[in-house]
């Protein structure tokens, strides 16, 4: 299962291998800020609370976007982060508008 928390809402959806993070929190309604789901605007932005092992691995257009500090700190972005592995992942939009 994964625990996606948007602005305001937080819903639990059946994790789908492939998916990405903003994808699912699309699919769910959730409201997660996004402008561009290429991983320019950042605006998706997101802390992984728990299943960071779980996702794909950091990309460059993560790299390009984020510093190292927030990588370390468990920082994504959304649009980039993709379930690769079954299991419990919650995330959180933390947008940095």
């Amino acid at each position: 299962m994964i625990t996606l928390t948007g602005r305001t809402l937080t819903k639990t959806v059946e994790s789908q291998i492939g998916k990405s993070l903003l994808q699912l929190a699309q699919g769910a309604s959730v409201d997660w800020q996004y402008n561009c789901s290429r991983g320019t605007c950042a605006k998706c932005r997101c802390i992984v609370l728990e299943g960071a092992e779980r996702l794909s691995e950091v990309n460059d257009a993560e790299w390009d976007r984020l510093g190292p500090e927030e990588l370390e700190a468990g920082y994504r972005l959304g649009c980039q982060a993709t379930v690769v592995k079954e299991g419990e992942i919650t995330a959180k939009n933390k947008t940095y508008f």
